[in-house]
């Protein structure tokens, strides 16, 4: 079993996310796929966190990222380091990632 946690601003993503596709699309059916492929993308790299890949163009932290297969707009951002691994964002791509990531230290 894959164990990871979610901070505070990568729960208010996934529900924002959820709201904006529900309400967007008025298909609570299509939020609710998009929102368990981000648990399941965490689950995946929670298995083996090295999956992802660093971004040394948005961050200096040692952040790893992982783009959901399905859904590409959506990339999950975590610690791997951590035990439990901890989740700290899901972002859209066109999200501004390297201002959300420097606000959110």
């Amino acid at each position: 079993m894959s164990v990871y946690s979610l901070t505070p601003l990568a729960k208010s993503d996934i529900f924002d996310i959820w709201s904006y596709i529900a309400g967007d699309s008025d298909s609570e059916e299509t939020a609710n796929r998009v929102e368990q492929a981000i648990y399941d993308a965490c689950a995946f790299v929670a298995e083996a966190p090295m999956r992802g890949h660093t971004r040394s163009d948005l961050t200096s932290r040692p952040l790893r990222f992982w783009t959901l297969t399905r859904y590409p707009n959506y990339t999950v951002v975590y610690r791997p380091e951590t035990s439990p691994l901890q989740v700290v964002a899901v972002l859209h791509g066109k999200r501004n990632i390297r201002r959300i990531l420097k606000r959110n230290q």
